[in-house]
């Protein structure tokens, strides 16, 4: 399967772009999981420090109160136990806060609050006079509690430790991906750029060369243009000269031929007058032939300035008027609607639609009565089929025109507008074969088509297709 330079630069920019997402992502997670680490090993010193103050705090005051017990000096009783007890309180506050998330720590803080209390009673009746035995009995009694206290701590530490732990090995999972993943991400990013880069300077470089080579076709393409324009008024210049100066010959032609006939023709045999007629009759012809390629060379030639809105309805009145006479001899009925206003030049929409009932006309059978039919419809490009989408949506006026004469094979539909070509001889039809090639050449000339559809001994449709608007020709 093969891709288009477009098509792999977008791949490549997608991959880049879903590893760059990948990557950041996960360097997410792992910054985060850092710094969870970080407040989880600042949570485990906190809690660690608060524990290790109450249990000095006890211890020093369990000394003091041994000490004065010992000494019966007051100075160990300053500061004094409640002082004392304070501070430890204030620190088992401290401590309840920063691991209120835990609901195992908090349980904890409740047995060691119970444990604080009976030392808190121990501490209140030490600093009171005692019996020796009643001395011994609490410093028993106290080792025994505050080794309780001192296992209490130690399971909170472990606790804390343990959660710090759990923290430190997920760290140490995304650290060891971490590292790989930034590494192969980055690879792929950067050799994604480098071929992106090359594909880029590549497809700069053809393009560059594609410009150069369009630039160079249009200017071939203006002289050719140019030279075509040239060729074209050489053409017509010759046409009319030739036109001109074959009409000379033909009217002294005709005029000795006329003289010859008047004079001698009843000296002269009945061939030689027949022969006589033959040259008559061929001079018209050919005088009919220069005019119509005179015609035709200047057909569908249209100028800027020549364009404009044009009611089709009203030429064809003044064609229908023009064509009564025949129009009559063929009995013909013609019935048609109300054409639309169309740009273009009114002289060849007149030429066209001339052209076109003339030949209804010329060819009507002659064992019925002659029928044309003119209906129109608004389509846009895209409703005709047009090939070049970006015509898709101009609107068209779609003219039929039908007739019930003598038709014509469909596979002569292409050949009857092509210049001299006749499907008749020219002893059963007159005519020189020009008059559907003009047709075509004004309905081209208006960025249109024409078409012709028929069928033997039941008529012919010729249907022309012209835009409502001429748009500018684009330059470049």
């Amino acid at each position: 399967m093969h891709f288009s330079i477009q098509k792999k630069i977008q791949v490549g920019f997608f991959i880049a772009f879903t590893v760059i997402v990948t990557a950041s992502v996960f360097s997410y997670l792992v910054a985060k999981n850092l710094l969870d680490n970080a407040g989880r090993l600042n949570h485990a010193i906190e809690v660690s420090k608060r524990l290790e103050v109450i249990t000095r705090q006890l211890k020093e005051a369990e000394s003091a109160i041994r000490g004065f017990n010992l000494t019966k000096d007051s100075a160990f009783l300053n500061p004094s136990v409640q002082e004392r007890i304070s501070r430890i309180n204030k620190e088992y506050q401290l401590l309840r806060k920063i691991t209120i998330d835990n609901p195992v720590q908090q349980r904890h803080l409740d047995t060691l609050q119970q444990l604080l209390k009976i030392k808190y009673a121990q501490f209140e009746s030490g600093g009171q006079a005692q019996s020796q035995q009643k001395k011994e009995s609490s410093v028993k009694e106290g080792e025994k509690f505050m080794d309780r206290i001192d296992n209490k701590v130690r399971d909170m530490i472990r606790i804390e430790e343990t959660l710090v732990a759990e923290k430190s090995e997920l760290f140490h999972f995304y650290a060891v991906l971490w590292v790989p993943v930034i590494f192969i991400s980055s690879l792929v990013a950067i050799l994604i750029g480098i071929y992106s880069y090359i594909t880029l300077t590549r497809e700069f470089k053809l393009q560059l060369h594609i410009e150069s080579r369009m630039k160079s076709y249009q200017r071939e393409l203006q002289q050719n243009i140019s030279l075509l324009n040239k060729t074209n008024q050489e053409l017509e210049q010759f046409a009319y000269v030739a036109s001109h100066d074959l009409q000379e010959p033909l009217r002294k032609i005709s005029t000795f031929s006329d003289r010859l006939q008047m004079k001698y023709k009843a000296d002269l045999p009945e061939d030689a007058n027949q022969l006589i007629e033959r040259m008559v009759s061929a001079v018209a012809r050919m005088r009919v032939l220069i005019n119509d390629l005179l015609v035709f060379s200047r057909a569908g030639r249209i100028t800027p300035e020549s364009i404009k809105p044009v009611d089709l309805t009203t030429v064809l009145e003044e064609i229908l008027a023009d064509l009564e006479l025949p129009l009559e001899e063929k009995n013909a009925l013609v019935t048609f609607d109300n054409l639309p206003i169309v740009e273009g030049s009114e002289t060849s929409f007149h030429q066209l639609f001339q052209n076109l009932l003339a030949n209804s006309i010329k060819f009507a059978s002659p064992d019925r009565r002659l029928e044309i039919n003119i209906h129109y419809r608004i389509m846009t490009g895209r409703e005709l089929e047009i090939e070049k989408e970006s015509r898709w949506d101009e609107r068209f006026c779609r003219i039929s025109i039908d007739d019930n004469g003598i038709g014509f094979d469909q596979a002569y539909a292409e050949r009857i507008f092509l210049i001299f070509q006749r499907l008749h001889g020219i002893s059963e039809y007159t005519g020189t074969g020009i008059g559907l090639a003009i047709c075509k050449k004004i309905v081209d000339s208006h960025k249109g088509f024409i078409h012709a559809y028929g069928s033997p001994d039941r008529g012919a449709t010729f249907v022309i297709i012209l835009p409502l608007k001429q748009l500018p020709v684009e330059t470049t």
